[in-house]
């Protein structure tokens, strides 16, 4: 594995994050979606974690209600923070108000198309930070669907959005799947337009809403990747012999992700005050800047603790201010330098390539498989819809068909 200095490093001698800009700013995280139901139906659930008591999972009753304001244990408050997974409105619930410039998005994506079309993509995107509260990653995947949309439309003579009908919208998504997207990219382009069209409806842009009858194509689901419970130990446990800072904080992160089941870019968001030592409680903001807590366990805990007390003092630096996990240069851990560690322990112990998803997916297949109820681990992984969670009994059960197929002498 090489830095993004080229500089050789591995699990058992070198940082995975030397070399890489770990300072500020919400990095990519997971696949934004254009529209929440898009997202739940057709990019599928993306995330999973990891039931093994040993771990210290939640229960089939996982304490998963949402954060309540309370002191932190680590006596370090909450704050207005940058870092992966941030709203672009600012902080936590925070409303863009309505005559605030577009988002920065936007920029460089629309100057080219009419001004009756560019104004709208504008307001638009006002409106999907302001009244919707979503990321700045999923405003970025909204406007590039609709930009993509009016740009087909103005070849055809529109100049606003009064001029879009629906054989201008089937007209694109069929220009869309001649070219080659996906079926899960096309019923999030969709998604998308009916979402714009839906807007423009209500804001009086234009008189009937073509994006009602837009249907959508049906996205086919790929099952998750998920590992053994052998192998996500293994993988998890793979940087105890290490006592050096940049050891102690890789030991922290997998324990973490598989552990709680939680996104890289919540993993990468967490400040010091997000931490409740006493309930051993994270407090996460995902997707759509919705908090919630999720419980993790002894191993974890006594991972943060040998964190906390050896690895962070060591690598703390002038730009670290509250940030939980830290990278090489002492600024917040980005979601491409965790990204980069998963792999690399992966590979050290023979598993196949690996992601912070592959352990999200895995800590949720293990949790139904430990008897959890579906309804707790959608709250654990911040699901928006059940839907998205439903997956991961299709896993189950499909290991389980493999393993009665295996062992059952009538299979």
């Amino acid at each position: 594995m090489t830095t993004p200095d080229d500089q050789a490093a591995s699990p058992t001698t070198g940082d995975p994050t030397a070399g890489d800009l770990t300072a500020g700013g919400p990095t990519a995280d997971d696949a934004t979606t254009t529209d929440q139901a898009a997202s739940d139906q057709t990019l599928g659930a993306q995330m999973a974690g990891d039931s093994a008591p040993r771990r210290g999972h939640a229960t089939a009753r996982g304490e998963v209600a949402p954060a309540a304001p309370r002191p932190s244990a680590t006596g370090v408050g909450r704050k207005s923070r940058s870092g992966a997974g941030r709203s672009a409105t600012g902080g936590i619930g925070g409303k863009r108000q309505a005559d605030a410039p577009a988002p920065s998005t936007t920029a460089g994506m629309h100057e080219h198309l009419p001004p009756g079309l560019r104004d709208a993509v504008d307001d638009f995107a006002r409106y999907l930070a302001a009244e919707r509260n979503r990321s700045v990653h999923t405003v970025r995947a909204y406007i590039g669907d609709v930009v993509s949309l009016l740009d087909h439309a103005a070849a055809g003579g529109a100049d606003a959005p009064a001029d879009l009908t629906l054989p201008i919208l089937r007209g694109w998504l069929a220009r869309r799947r001649a070219a080659g997207d996906a079926r899960t990219s096309l019923a999030r382009h969709a998604a998308a337009a009916r979402t714009f069209t839906a807007w423009a409806k209500r804001e009086g842009r234009i008189e009937t809403d073509p994006g009602q009858r837009l249907a959508s194509p049906k996205a086919h689901r790929d099952l998750p990747t998920v590992l053994r419970a052998d192998q996500a130990e293994t993988l998890v446990t793979a940087p105890s012999g290490r006592a050096d800072a940049a050891g102690l904080r890789d030991r922290l992160v997998l324990e973490l992700l598989y552990g709680t089941g939680i996104r890289v870019s919540e993993l990468c968001g967490l400040d010091l005050g997000d931490v409740d030592r006493m309930r051993r409680v994270v407090r996460v903001v995902g997707k759509g800047n919705k908090e919630r807590s999720v419980p993790y366990g002894l191993p974890a805990d006594e991972a943060l603790t040998a964190w906390l007390r050896h690895g962070r003092p060591a690598l703390e630096a002038a730009n670290s201010g509250s940030a939980l996990l830290l990278g090489a240069r002492g600024g917040r851990l980005q979601a491409g330098a965790a990204r980069r560690i998963v792999d690399a322990y992966a590979r050290a112990t023979g598993l196949p390539h690996t992601s912070p998803h592959d352990l999200r997916h895995s800590a949720a297949t293990h949790l139904l498989e430990g008897g959890a109820d579906l309804r707790s681990v959608q709250e654990l992984l911040g699901h928006a819809s059940l839907s998205s969670t439903q997956i991961y009994t299709h896993v189950s059960i499909e290991r389980l068909r493999s393993a009665y197929e295996q062992a059952h002498p009538r299979a």
